[in-house]
């Protein structure tokens, strides 16, 4: 363990006890989106200040019993054998405490908004739209997250051309690897897939494809700095599949950010104000995003894995219907439950994709 790890180390627990002492004060209490964020701060650091202290007390241990054997005499004969378990242990806290403190991405324990798109395809893009839909769903049904479409435009056969969902957890996580961004971040991407479409008189297997994007949520809107005068806000009527109106009163909103072009167009709920406050986590997320990947660009080092597993032009995984097959292409696994997968049964995927995450981090750390 080399003393700048441990200067880090002391520092994050030094950052650990200055956030507890602010989600304590009554300013913070009185601001939710505060409360959160230090909050999420607080779990990332107390994985590492719970190591910290276990490999303090047991390096203290260690160099006192090192102290009396070095020392001679009747103690020493007492304590040379557990000198060598109590060596053995602070060699463990040793390599434990090196592992925590392996860069990790900050975003980990935040919520996520996912985007999926019919690609080219047609309805039957479509259709395998509202398959991967149904399948992060019941994936985030099997964690216990709470789930809610905001915005949706579904096709006459029951596909989606595209949907947004907004996925979050209904406590904050005792590790941030546990958050929805930590583990749904490695699904952005294209998905393709491979089989016989409802809509094929001749039975052919036809290969079409479905783009998923993923983004962090904003906790406090004060993240992303935002100008009323950079945005063009337009309202118009809601309708459904084919066009068919389904709402009479102009409460659908699209927002412009002039700036960069990203535009978010928001129908699915009630009221113009729900859609335009749906709208606004949206584009706070996309924009988020952008500068984060920004500054990946200009810093190759920084968040470099993260920038990998989240490009959105790469082909990610295929879903093969005639072998029951499904295939992640960065990682090289395969299984043969395609149909227990699209029931939410992604855990293995994701944890294959996570391990090489966390393997190309250490990597980078030892470089």
């Amino acid at each position: 363990m080399s003393s700048n790890q441990e200067q880090l180390a002391e520092a994050m627990r030094d950052e650990y006890l200055d956030i507890e002492q602010q989600m304590a004060s009554p300013e913070v209490l009185s601001r939710p989106e505060k409360l959160k964020s230090l909050g999420r701060r607080y779990a990332e650091l107390g994985r590492v200040v719970k190591v910290y202290e276990r490999y303090k007390t047991l390096r203290d241990d260690a160099a006192e019993m090192r102290d009396i054997v070095s020392a001679g005499g009747e103690d020493a004969e007492l304590f040379r054998d557990e000198l060598a378990e109590a060596e053995k242990a602070f060699e463990e806290a040793q390599e434990e405490l090196k592992n925590v403190l392996i860069p990790r991405d900050p975003d980990d324990a935040r919520d996520a908004i996912v985007e999926i798109k019919a690609g080219a395809g047609g309805e039957e893009s479509a259709l395998f739209a509202g398959d991967l839909l149904r399948m992060y769903q019941r994936y985030a049904e099997s964690k216990g997250w709470a789930c809610q479409i905001l915005s949706s435009a579904e096709t006459d056969l029951g596909g989606y051309k595209e949907v947004q969902l907004a996925v979050r957890l209904k406590n904050t996580p005792e590790d941030p690897a546990d958050g929805v961004w930590a583990h749904l971040k490695y699904e952005a991407g294209v998905h393709r897939v491979q089989r016989i479409p409802v809509t094929e008189s001749q039975g052919r297997i036809h290969t079409s494809a479905a783009g998923v994007l993923v983004f962090a949520e904003v906790d406090d809107p004060g993240e992303v700095e935002i100008n009323d005068n950079d945005l063009r806000i337009d309202v118009f009527r809601s309708s459904g599949p084919g066009g068919q109106s389904v709402n009479t009163t102009d409460s659908a909103v699209r927002i412009t950010h002039l700036p960069t072009g990203l535009v978010v167009s928001m129908q699915d709920e009630k009221s113009q104000i729900q859609n335009r406050e749906a709208a606004m986590r949206v584009l706070r997320a996309r924009l988020r995003q952008m500068q984060l990947d920004q500054l990946a660009e200009e810093n190759a080092a920084l968040r470099r894995s993260q920038v990998r597993t989240v490009d959105r032009s790469e082909r990610i995984r295929t879903y093969n219907f005639p072998e029951n097959r499904v295939s992640d292409h960065r990682t090289g696994y395969k299984a043969y439950n395609l149909d227990e997968v699209l029931n939410g049964a992604l855990e293995p995927l994701i944890d294959s994709a996570r391990q090489m995450d966390e393997a190309e981090r250490l990597a980078a750390s030892e470089e």
